[in-house]
């Protein structure tokens, strides 16, 4: 067991490692392409992009890091209330998917930049029009998703469980689908999240909130043609994608799906 915990500490921090060394290729390649083409407007090289960091991290972080991360929250809670029961109910129950199935199919190809008019008009230029923007961008991909997962679970796990003495519904679903469908589910909420993220972008750019916020920065600092300060709100945006990423997989994958590790060495 000892040697097994060792043997995976070593190729964790050989990863770790890899991972490191490619980030200071693509370091190294962008500061050389930057310094080839010689024009900030074109290609701000990474040592401009740097500097433009350590003059603006304090407005990041207790300006527009909030703004962004309130529009993210409220989209993702709001996709997770409204898209969860929905999805969960049309795996689970052939009469509540002949129901939603026309609505979610009419409104689905809808692309959510589509609704940013409404959204303003709606709600004005508040943390909500933006949150809404976020919540069209994300609902899908959770509905979707907890939808084939319990439309997936598979028949003999509800007969056993049955036979068992769980006759009720919500029993069934509490502790057989539900459990049965989480990897699906987890998987719909990272990919709704990473929509969630660029819609972010999109909705502050296009004025669905108020005058702050990474995506709006962005815009902002093009039309004034300061390109270090908008690549460095390019790798920002990056950065806490990949954050929120790492964060939800750690969360799920070591505490919430630690049994599919016992499947996958199997």
């Amino acid at each position: 067991m000892e040697l097994t915990f060792t043997k995976r500490a070593r190729d964790e921090l050989a990863a770790h490692g890899v991972e490191t060394l490619s980030v200071m290729g693509l370091v190294i390649v962008w500061q050389i392409l930057a310094m080839v083409i010689d024009d900030p407007l074109k290609l701000p090289s990474f040592l401009q992009v740097a500097e433009a960091l350590l003059r603006q991290w304090p407005t990041i972080l207790r300006v527009d890091l909030p703004v962004s991360l309130i529009h993210f929250a409220l989209g993702m809670g709001a996709g997770l209330l409204v898209a969860l029961p929905i999805g969960m109910s049309m795996g689970w129950s052939r009469v509540a998917d002949r129901v939603f199935d026309p609505i979610v199919e009419l409104i689905r190809p809808i692309p959510p930049l589509a609704w940013i008019p409404f959204a303003i008009i709606w709600f004005g230029l508040t943390p909500q029009a933006a949150g809404f923007i976020v919540f069209v961008g994300a609902v899908f991909p959770i509905l979707i998703n907890s939808y084939v997962g319990f439309r997936s679970v598979p028949r003999v796990y509800v007969e056993s469980a049955m036979v068992l003495g769980c006759t009720r519904s919500l029993d069934l679903i509490r502790y057989v689908a539900f459990p049965s469908a989480l990897p699906s589910i987890a998987a719909g909420i990272r990919i709704a999240m990473g929509i969630a993220w660029m819609c972010i972008v999109a909705a502050e750019m296009f004025g669905a909130s108020t005058r702050s916020g990474l995506g709006y920065r962005l815009w902002d600092y093009y039309s004034l043609h300061m390109m270090d300060l908008v690549f460095l709100y390019m790798i920002v945006l990056g950065l806490l994608g990949l954050l929120i990423d790492r964060t939800f997989r750690y969360v799920v994958q070591e505490k919430l799906l630690r049994w599919q590790e016992g499947l996958r060495q199997s």
